[in-house]
């Protein structure tokens, strides 16, 4: 199973952040494959993670500094279109999402991401052609997340 991946700005910070370290785990491997499987990321992703890491003091700015440069020149990156703000204002005064979310979730589908890994919005949601997923199984990384990946079953 293949499917173009994108991740949220939760998977990034756990991948630095030690204070959950099942999570870390995980989510550093789902940073190594996604940029070994060329997935794209979107550059609010980025601009969170640098915004959050350094605010909940997980990394120094310089320490973020040198993550944001690795994940610039690591992922295909991709900007929202005009049309995803206007649109991202609609999901939101629905209440189907928030509207930072919704900004990422347009983006992603509009850049051609099928999935966006999160743990922070509803799994299975949908907006457009992007389907949230929690990456998070039982017994770690999940058996779809992992396939979506092209991760071994180790």
């Amino acid at each position: 199973m293949s499917a173009s991946v994108t991740l949220d700005t939760n998977i990034l910070i756990y991948a630095f952040e030690n204070r959950e370290p099942f999570k870390q785990e995980i989510c550093l491997s789902l940073l190594q494959a996604a940029a070994s499987a060329r997935s794209r990321l979107a550059y609010q992703a980025v601009g969170e993670f640098y915004v959050a890491a350094t605010r909940q003091r997980i990394l120094s700015p310089a320490e973020a500094v040198r993550e944001v440069t690795n994940l610039v020149n690591g992922f295909d990156l991709f900007l929202p279109s005009p049309s995803a703000y206007a649109l991202a204002a609609q999901e939101a005064a629905r209440g189907t999402f928030s509207y930072w979310d919704a900004v990422l979730l347009i983006s992603a589908s509009d850049a051609g991401c099928d999935v966006i890994l999160s743990e922070d919005m509803a799994d299975g949601a949908r907006l457009g052609s992007i389907t949230v997923r929690n990456p998070f199984g039982p017994r770690g990384l999940n058996e779809e997340a992992r396939a979506w990946l092209g991760m071994d079953e180790s």
